[in-house]
């Protein structure tokens, strides 16, 4: 087609229908089936992984701390998971929390955590209007998670450097804007890794302290060509005031198995600490009177802060600690504990 649809006579747009529909039925003919899903590796790179399947075949099943990868582990991860993390995200191994295979999923659990429960400050719910910045075009389903929890997304165009921080700055003078969802490295869709001064603005945004920035570091290793880009590590210039604002996700999903990987969070110790408290209080973990600014949201859902117990709860799956959950009341004013779209991971508190 060598002339624009919008520059079409009637007759010129109806013999263009004819001719596309034309070709349309021909490939329906050939009766084509063909996945066309989006990131999805092709069986040849899935079989480099296969000798993964073989690494327990020694009958070794402990860590290097003693314990027993077949039964109940720690919440945090194992040890050796939380460096290889550290090691790629250039962070500590205390600074990790490792998760399921999804880390949509933990992205959508930390920011439904701070709307209704908080994570060191009074939620977001509680504040009034609660607005995200969104770097467009960007990643659909960092916008579904904020359009699932009635968050207001404020688009902010992209450049050759990254998200425009000119928009940026302006932006979160508003006290309602809450935090930002990035991919800062290779992202989707346009490819364009964020160079280090837009990196270090980031870094010193003037934001309040329950500001967050969800930096998706999904392709952090996924160089395409020897020519690499380099993305400024974040956390070696965040200063004092804003230590606590980024929570950075990755997973293995795109260097392994997809469907069989890891996830973690990178974060600050105080932003571990709250979020293993969460994680622990919905497990039915022990509080102490440390993290017992809980208490409120353990008695709604029918626990205690001094030891949670909550019988009424339906459990599926191998990895609750990785569900993505959000809080509503229903019309007999039970506290409901529901979860994003997942597999094999569902918590029920009715």
């Amino acid at each position: 087609m060598s002339k624009s649809y919008l520059s079409m006579t009637k007759e010129e747009l109806l013999n263009e229908y004819n001719s596309v529909k034309a070709e349309y039925e021909n490939l329906k003919a050939q009766g084509l089936s063909i996945d066309m899903s989006r990131g999805k590796p092709g069986a040849d790179q899935l079989d480099i992984s296969d000798g993964m399947l073989d690494a327990l075949s020694d009958g070794n099943f402990k860590c290097e701390n003693g314990l027993d990868v077949r039964n109940y582990g720690v919440l945090d991860g194992i040890p050796e998971c939380k460096r290889l993390f550290a090691d790629l995200l250039e962070v500590k191994p205390e600074n990790i929390i490792v998760g399921g295979n999804s880390s949509l999923s933990l992205m959508f659990d930390y920011v439904a955590q701070c709307l209704y429960m908080g994570a060191g400050f009074t939620p977001w719910s509680q504040q009034g209007e609660v607005k995200f910045l969104c770097p467009c075009p960007g990643y659909d389903r960092h916008f579904a998670i904020c359009e699932y929890l009635g968050i207001e997304m404020i688009n902010i165009p992209m450049t050759e450097q990254g998200p425009d921080m000119d928009v940026i700055e302006e932006a979160v003078k508003d006290s309602s804007v809450k935090g930002m969802f990035c991919v800062p490295k290779y992202s989707n869709p346009q490819g364009i890794t964020f160079s280090a001064e837009t990196v270090k603005r980031i870094a010193n945004l003037d934001v309040a302290d329950d500001f967050r920035i969800i930096w998706d570091n999904a392709y952090c290793v996924h160089d395409l060509t020897d020519t690499t880009d380099e993305l400024l590590n974040i956390f070696d210039v965040l200063p004092e005031k804003n230590k606590n604002m980024v929570v950075e996700v990755a997973s293995t999903s795109k260097i392994s198995y997809p469907g069989a990987g890891v996830a973690c969070i990178a974060t600050s110790v105080e932003n571990i600490v709250d979020a293993d408290t969460y994680e622990a209080a919905l497990l039915g973990g022990t509080f102490t009177e440390e993290n017992a600014k809980y208490g409120q949201a353990l008695k709604l859902a029918g626990g205690d802060a001094n030891g949670l117990s909550i019988p009424n709860i339906i459990n599926t799956g191998t990895n609750s600690y990785s569900i993505s959950m959000w809080y509503k009341q229903d019309s007999a004013n039970k506290m409901i504990l529901a979860q994003q779209d997942g597999v094999r991971r569902t918590l029920l508190i009715v």
